[in-house]
């Protein structure tokens, strides 16, 4: 089974791509979608979708996962976080894709052991079950950490 993890946001919406065969997991690819802060919201949201719907094309999963949405202090934060998870997740109802949806504290567990994991331990644990893959940056890292999660969990399996 191929997974897609997306860790949406609206300054930078990270993507990783991991096969499944029993308890392996395999690297496929990973990267990262950044828009121009300068540009309108609705240009920004446009390029989300249509990255994210290239990155389907190329690599065909057969469903997606993605961080759920949290609360920030900022309200606007907030509601811009919505809208880009909005344009990600239309992306992957365009393409038929089942997504489950999870928890920032859940996807640590899954993948670290501890719902309180830091950002660095999630990383070094990437490094172990997904050896030599080459992540492009921290947003596609966290992608990674929520396919892998999903992957653990047996959501859509």
């Amino acid at each position: 089974m191929i997974i897609l993890g997306l860790d949406p946001s609206l300054s930078c919406t990270g993507w990783g791509v991991i096969r499944t065969q029993g308890s392996r997991l395999t690297h496929i690819a990973n990267g990262q979608v950044p828009t121009d802060p300068k540009a309108p919201m609705s240009q920004r949201l446009a390029v989300l979708q249509a990255a994210l719907a290239e990155v389907i094309a190329a690599h065909r999963p057969d469903r997606a996962a993605a961080e759920e949405i949290f609360a920030n202090k900022n309200p606007q934060s907030t509601i811009k976080l919505a809208q880009a998870r909005g344009a990600v997740l239309a992306a992957c109802g365009a393409a038929g894709l089942p997504v489950s949806e999870h928890a920032a504290r859940l996807v640590k567990k899954a993948v670290v052991g501890t719902g309180g994991a830091e950002k660095a331990q999630v990383q070094a644990m990437l490094k172990i079950l997904l050896p030599g893959a080459a992540i492009t940056g921290p947003d596609a890292a966290d992608a990674l950490a929520v396919a892998i999660a999903a992957a653990h969990l047996g959501i859509g399996a």
